[in-house]
């Protein structure tokens, strides 16, 4: 009699059911909430985000996350500021470097031109990229904004020509006061403004016509 299971021992067919529910509810929630299961199509849309398929956030907003110091200084200062510490370096190394030597002007000018198109490009305009948010924000204050091996010559040619603007800003101030030596003499801050400064307005120069060309296009249409 031990061994036979009492009736009240053996399972009825409800406690079979509800234990059944209770299991498919069970791995249903378990099926429902894994905090293990990767989200596959979040991840895929971050992997793809670009511009074209991002919403548009204004930097007032994304300055809120930004890490560091909350003021930035402006683009058109930064840029300003490496002009003028670049073109201050070269007068300093090359100018007042090789004044003991004796050369010719237009020698000179074509040193300078060299020197400072290849620091142009291969120097001011990389930082001014690496400082840039976004990527694009700093092209406006290059001449040739792209980081093409080709355009080393465009740069050079450039610089050559702002040398010689400088060199002719300092001849005609020398020449207003009308004396034999100089009044003004060339030394790297002032040589670092006046390149800067005649950058600037070529650069000016250079919005203008691109604006005028594109309105011509857009009434042309």
């Amino acid at each position: 009699m031990s061994k036979k299971r009492k009736a009240s021992d053996k399972p009825s067919i409800g406690s079979l059911r509800t234990k059944g529910k209770n299991s498919e509810q069970q791995s249903s929630e378990h099926a429902e909430y894994n905090p293990y299961k990767l989200n596959v199509k979040a991840v895929d849309d971050l992997v793809t985000a670009n511009k074209d398929n991002s919403p548009v956030v204004p930097k007032s907003e994304l300055r809120k996350y930004h890490a560091g110091q909350k003021k930035r200084w402006p683009s058109w200062l930064k840029a300003m500021l490496l002009k003028v510490w670049f073109a201050g370096v070269i007068c300093y190394f090359l100018i007042w470097g090789l004044s003991t030597v004796s050369i010719h002007q237009f020698d000179q000018l074509l040193i300078l031109g060299v020197a400072l198109g290849m620091c142009t490009n291969l120097i001011t305009n990389n930082i001014l990229r690496f400082i840039a948010s976004p990527s694009d924000e700093n092209d406006r204050w290059m001449m040739f904004p792209s980081n093409k091996v080709w355009m080393i010559p465009l740069d050079i040619l450039y610089a050559s020509l702002l040398v010689y603007c400088v060199m002719m800003t300092y001849g005609m101030i020398n020449g207003l006061f009308g004396s034999e030596t100089p009044v003004l003499g060339v030394e790297p801050i002032m040589f670092g403004l006046f390149a800067m400064g005649w950058d600037m307005l070529f650069l000016f120069m250079k919005r203008i016509l691109i604006r005028i060309w594109n309105d011509a296009k857009r009434n042309a249409r």
